[in-house]
C-alpha cells in the first residue's frame, strides 16, 4: 500500500509540477490525508468485523450448548414419565408394622390389658347373694337363691375385672421361645379391702405359659375349650350355664395338619370335685392320680371357625383311707359363621355332653360325681349344656348382642331323689346387649340379664341384672 501511494503520489507531483507546483504540492499533501482516514476507517471496519464474527460465533456456541440442555432436559422428562407410569402400575407396598414393646437382651416385652368399670342393679326372687362374693360380681347360676324367701334388690360396682397381660418373645438358638402371664382382681381369695373404705384386691393368676415350636408348657385354658364360643357382654363369663370353662395348669402339644386345621392333645391337671350323698356342696378332693386327656381339632376357614373337642378323665376320691375311682369323658361342639369379610358380625354356639366332667362345664354347676358313703361308690353325673350368641354390627362404632345359655343335669337312677333332692337340676339365662366405640379403644355398653336355677326338688329362683360396663383396652 505504501509503494502504491507513493506511485500515486510521485505522478500527481510530476504532473502539478508541470502546471502548477506549488498548488500541486498543496492538492497533494490534502489527498495523503484523505487516504489516511480512509486507511483508518477502513481498519476499524475491519476490527468491527473480526469482533461481529467473534460474537456470531459465541452466539451460535450459546446456541448450541442451550439447544443440547434442552435435549437433555427433555431426555431426563421422559424418563421420569417412565418411572412414574411403572411405580404406578405396581400395587401399593403392605403398610409396615410399628414396632411395639421394648427390649432386654434377646427378649422383647409387650404389655397389655384392658381397665374395666362394671355397675350392677340386681334383683332376686327369691332372697339375696352375700356381698363380695363372686355371684354379686358376675353372673354365676348356681348362686341364684332358690326357694320361699323375700325378693330382693342390690346394686354393685367394681373394677376387679381390669386385667393386664405380659407377652414375652426371645430368639434362642433358631427357635422362638414365647412366654404369656395373665392377671386380674376378679378371683383373688377372699377380700384384702372394704368397700367402705379401700376396696383393695389381690392380683389373681389367670395364665401363665412357655411356648417353644409346638409345645406349651404352663397355666392356660384348657385344650377342651372352645373360647371362640364366648359372647361379648359387659359380664365376666356372659352365659355361664352353657359354656366350657376351665383355665388350668396343662402340657399341650399343637399340630398344624393344613388346609385350616390344627390337632391339639393335652395332658392337663386333674382335680375332682364331688359332693356326698345328701349334701349339694363341691369337694375338691385331692386325691387324683391321672390326668386328665383333651384334643381339640380346630378348622378355619375366611367366614367360619369350627371346634370339635373330646375329654377323658379319672374321677377319684378318697374317705377314710379307702380310694373309689369313676371314669369321666365329655365331647363339645362349637362353631362361628361370620356374617361379612370384616367379621364384625357373627353367629357363635357350643353344644357339650359330659359324664363325671362337670367341672369343666358351666364353672362346676354340677358335681363332677356323687359319692354314696354306704357303698363306698362313685355314682355318675351326666350334663348337657347349650349355648349361642349372635352378634350384629348397627353402625360405625355400634353393635348388638343376643345370647341364650342352658345346662340340664342328670343324676345316677341308683340315687334317692330324697338324697339330692338340694342338688342343681338346671338352669338358663338369656341377655341383650349394646356396645359403642366412640374411639377404637374404648368400650361402653349396656346389658339386661335374666337368668333361673332350678333344683332336682323342684324349688327355683330368678335374677334379673342391668349392667353398665365401661373399658378402656391397651
Amino acid at each position: 500500500m505504501d509503494i502504491a501511494r507513493k506511485a500515486v503520489i510521485g505522478g500527481l507531483l510530476a504532473a502539478s509540477a508541470l502546471v502548477a507546483p506549488q498548488h500541486a504540492w498543496a492538492k497533494a499533501a490534502s489527498v495523503e490525508d484523505r487516504l489516511d482516514r480512509l486507511e483508518a476507517e477502513m481498519t476499524e471496519l475491519r476490527g468491527d468485523l473480526a469482533s461481529a464474527r467473534q460474537e456470531n460465533q459465541q452466539l451460535r456456541i450459546r446456541a448450541e450448548q442451550a439447544e443440547a440442555r434442552a435435549q437433555a432436559a427433555e431426555t431426563q422428562a421422559q424418563a421420569t414419565d417412565t418411572r412414574l407410569a411403572a411405580l404406578e402400575s405396581k400395587p401399593a407396598p403392605a403398610p409396615v408394622a410399628q414396632p411395639d414393646g421394648f427390649k432386654s437382651g434377646a427378649t422383647t416385652f409387650k404389655l397389655g390389658g384392658y381397665l374395666k368399670l362394671l355397675a350392677a342393679s340386681t334383683r332376686y326372687s327369691e332372697g339375696e347373694v352375700a356381698t363380695n362374693s363372686l355371684g354379686r360380681d358376675f353372673y354365676l347360676p348356681q348362686t341364684i337363691p332358690t326357694g320361699t324367701g323375700p325378693a330382693s334388690r342390690v346394686t354393685d360396682f367394681t373394677a376387679k375385672q381390669s386385667r393386664f397381660w405380659l407377652n414375652l418373645d426371645t430368639a434362642v438358638s433358631g427357635h422362638s421361645v414365647k412366654g404369656y402371664l395373665e392377671v386380674d382382681f376378679q378371683t383373688s381369695p377372699g377380700t384384702q379391702g372394704s368397700q367402705r373404705t379401700t376396696n383393695g384386691y389381690n392380683l389373681a393368676l389367670r395364665r401363665a405359659y412357655m411356648q417353644i415350636d409346638r409345645w406349651t408348657f404352663g397355666q392356660d385354658w384348657s385344650t377342651f375349650q372352645y373360647t371362640g364360643a364366648l359372647p361379648e357382654s359387659t359380664d365376666y363369663v356372659g352365659g355361664a350355664e352353657g359354656t366350657v370353662f376351665v383355665r388350668q395348669p396343662l402340657i399341650r402339644y399343637s399340630a398344624p395338619l393344613g388346609k385350616g386345621a390344627t390337632l391339639h392333645l393335652g395332658v392337663e391337671n386333674p382335680e375332682s370335685g364331688t359332693a356326698n350323698l345328701g349334701s349339694p356342696s363341691l369337694i375338691e378332693n385331692g386325691d387324683d392320680h391321672m390326668p386328665d386327656f383333651t384334643a381339640r381339632l380346630a378348622l378355619t376357614g375366611k367366614r367360619h371357625e369350627l371346634s370339635l373337642a373330646g375329654l377323658v378323665r379319672q374321677v377319684r376320691a378318697e374317705n377314710a383311707g379307702v380310694a373309689t375311682t369313676t371314669g369321666g369323658y365329655a365331647v363339645s361342639l362349637g362353631g362361628k359363621l361370620f356374617f361379612n369379610d370384616a367379621k364384625t358380625g357373627d353367629a357363635r354356639f357350643m353344644v357339650t355332653y359330659g359324664q363325671n366332667a362337670s367341672r369343666y362345664i358351666g364353672l362346676n354347676f354340677a358335681p363332677d360325681a356323687v359319692y354314696v358313703p354306704a357303698t363306698n361308690k362313685l355314682e355318675s353325673v351326666n350334663v348337657l349344656a347349650l349355648i349361642g350368641a349372635v352378634r350384629v354390627p348397627l353402625a360405625p362404632g355400634v353393635r348388638a348382642n343376643l345370647m341364650g345359655s342352658y345346662q340340664n343335669v342328670d343324676y345316677s337312677d341308683s340315687l334317692a331323689l330324697a338324697n339330692i333332692a338340694t342338688f342343681n337340676k338346671k338352669a338358663w339365662s338369656a341377655a341383650a346387649n349394646l356396645f359403642y366405640s366412640p374411639v377404637k379403644n374404648i368400650d361402653l355398653g349396656i346389658e339386661y340379664r335374666h337368668g333361673e336355677r332350678e333344683l332336682v326338688n323342684g324349688a327355683d329362683g330368678s335374677t334379673d341384672r342391668v349392667e353398665v360396663a365401661a373399658k378402656y383396652s391397651f
